[in-house]
């Protein structure tokens, strides 16, 4: 199943054009622990081709890791990310080849371009001021050398002047590549509809009142004749509402009954999804949070303290589901741009997609309440942004 890893990149040119240097970070996902780190001196050149290549070297250090990854790019710059992802135009003749080469390093489908705050990008901007910082002394940046990880006060900053220089740089190119290209702030143009994935959770099983856990490597249970009840009440709540355009499912048993009531009365087909799949416990499975207490304390608290840690017995530890979970989010959103669908899913799939809109760190998943047949809801927007909308709205049962 392929990874996911995230690309942080910058450039900065100390004149526009001027001496101009990038920075890129590879970080994973879940830890935000950088896994690589590329920058350099490019010479004289334009704020926009040196934020280019710090796309280029981003990308071929994340290949570099893994070839078969999927990678999500994070730029302080609306511009590269708006030409990458294919809304604004791309004219400027020196940013032509960049732009190719970017898209050569992975397949087509494979990269995502999310625009963030230049506060959220501090990284990759230390990174690409440390390289400018060795040109000027007629050096290239060496890894060893590189404080680029640390706080903030102990890191080079642009001036307030260069940082000037380099957004009206940008808002020229910007207004040359795509003149119809959505403005900042509350007079933005409508994005058009987003993504919109309604969130079930299954109905009960017989397992569920008693708290057991109940993953993807054990029985694989129906749902109790409760469940059923809370699978037609939601079906009822659904169609009254009359927004749900598909319907995908979870594959384990569960889920899938609890969909089938659902699109029956909706007059959809189900569709299958594996990456929706619930957590698999191991050793576990079956077993209540008293009983794994009991019997294997040690193996417990590691799990409750770090997200890498899988349970006893061959189990998936939090950061292997997140990464499948956001796999099977990408190919949705493509696949179902503008819509509004159902995915009918367990606990923690539900939790790490809310988790992952929010940008919230792993132990909030210990901090959301998620009742059998609760309804939740994340809206994603086509600039990469989304939006928490329904959190374990369980109404519809009352």
């Amino acid at each position: 199943m392929a990874r996911t890893l995230i690309v942080e990149a910058d450039g900065g040119s100390r004149g526009n054009p001027g001496p101009a240097g990038y920075g890129a970070v590879v970080l994973d996902p879940e830890t935000g622990e950088a896994l690589a780190e590329a920058a350099e001196f490019i010479g004289t050149a334009t704020n926009n081709v040196a934020e280019y290549k710090g796309l280029v070297a981003g990308l071929r250090a994340a290949h570099a890791l893994d070839p078969q990854a999927c990678v999500q790019v994070r730029m302080d710059s609306k511009l590269v990310v708006e030409q990458m992802s294919g809304r604004w135009q791309i004219k400027h003749p020196d940013m032509k080849p960049l732009a190719a080469e970017a898209r050569s390093v992975f397949p087509a489908g494979r990269v995502t371009y999310e625009w963030i705050p230049r506060a959220q990008n501090k990284h990759a901007d230390r990174l690409a001021n440390e390289a400018m910082d060795a040109g000027k002394i007629g050096k290239q940046w060496e890894p060893g050398n590189s404080k680029a990880a640390l706080a903030t006060a102990a890191a080079p900053a642009r001036s307030a002047a260069a940082r000037a220089a380099d957004e009206a740089a940008e808002s020229v190119e910007a207004a040359d590549a795509a003149p119809s290209a959505p403005a900042a702030g509350w007079g933005a143009p409508d994005l058009g509809p987003p993504a919109t994935f309604v969130l079930l959770r299954h109905g009960e099983t017989a397992l569920t009142p008693e708290k057991r856990f109940s993953g993807s490597g054990g029985t694989d249970p129906e749902l109790s004749a409760a469940g059923r009840r809370q699978a037609e009440a939601t079906a009822t709540a659904l169609a009254a509402r009359g927004s749900i355009q598909a319907v995908v499912s979870s594959p384990l048993r569960r889920c899938r009954e609890t969909a089938q009531a659902v699109a029956a009365r909706l007059g959809l087909e189900v569709r299958i999804e594996e990456g929706l799949r619930e957590t698999d416990f191991g050793a576990w499975e079956g077993l209540t949070f008293a009983e794994v207490r009991e019997r294997f304390p040690e193996d417990l608290d590691a799990w409750l303290g770090s997200a890498r840690v899988a349970p006893t017995g061959g189990g998936e530890s939090f950061a292997a589901v997140a990464r499948r979970v956001a796999v099977a989010r990408d190919k949705l959103l493509a696949r179902y741009a503008g819509k509004t669908v159902l995915l009918v899913t367990h606990v923690t799939p539900v939790k790490m997609l809310v988790r992952l809109a929010l940008g919230a760190p792993p132990e909030s998943l210990f901090r959301m309440e998620l009742s059998a047949a609760s309804l939740s809801a994340v809206a994603y927007f086509s600039d990469g942004n989304a939006s928490v909308r329904l959190l374990n709205d369980t109404s519809h049962l009352r």
